[in-house]
């Protein structure tokens, strides 16, 4: 489990591909520091685990399923990808509850400037649609944040200047792919409205 707040910027040092899998190799000397084989670590908003390390380096295999659904392909290779350790019990909750299950990727639509902030405009697909709402909370690319406003396509999030300074959302460009996780309560009552409907 995470917290949506981002620790360090790491950067993607390799990606094997394998036939129905990929092993990526990213730089996180923060993340590494007390990280051991079986770890979680969230990249780019997507939990990933530990299985080899060194001083400032972990691999970690990535599954066809996560490939398919993230952004999280040979084309990370060189980019820089938000990185956060697995919460420890005890600490404090500053974000919200992220388990680095995505739900899938959506689209830069616009960029709106403010004096030291910057309003994000992302796509939504029907499917998750439904559990996301204003003032809720949502994952981009593993940073938890509070959903500004939000239609029937689309959401927005407004990005304070610590935001866009110390995660990848700052260096966002129209038309790029980011990874985004609902959020779990929605999930579940989702499901539950579900399930009484049977």
């Amino acid at each position: 489990m995470f917290t949506g707040i981002i620790e360090e910027l790491g950067l993607v040092t390799d990606w094997q591909q394998g036939e129905d899998a990929a092993r990526i190799t990213v730089r996180a000397p923060l993340a590494v520091s007390d990280a051991k084989h079986g770890d979680s670590i969230s990249v780019g908003g997507v939990c990933l685990t530990v299985v080899d390390q060194g001083d400032d380096w972990f691999t970690a295999d990535v599954m066809a399923m996560t490939i398919a659904t993230s952004t999280l392909s040979p084309a990370a290779l060189e980019q820089r990808v938000n990185i956060e350790r697995a919460a420890q019990v005890g600490d404090r909750l500053g974000g919200h509850i992220v388990q680095g299950h995505i739900d899938g990727t959506s689209t830069v639509l616009s960029i709106e400037p403010g004096s030291v902030w910057r309003v994000l405009r992302f796509s939504l697909n029907a499917e998750l649609a439904p559990l996301v709402a204003r003032k809720g909370s949502i994952a981009v690319d593993g940073v938890s944040l509070t959903v500004s406003a939000v239609g029937r396509d689309w959401f927005e999030v407004s990005l304070i200047p610590e935001t866009l300074e110390v995660t990848t959302l700052g260096s966002l460009d129209v038309g790029r792919s980011v990874n985004i996780e609902t959020d779990i309560l929605a999930r579940h009552v989702a499901r539950l409205n579900e399930m009484s409907s049977l």
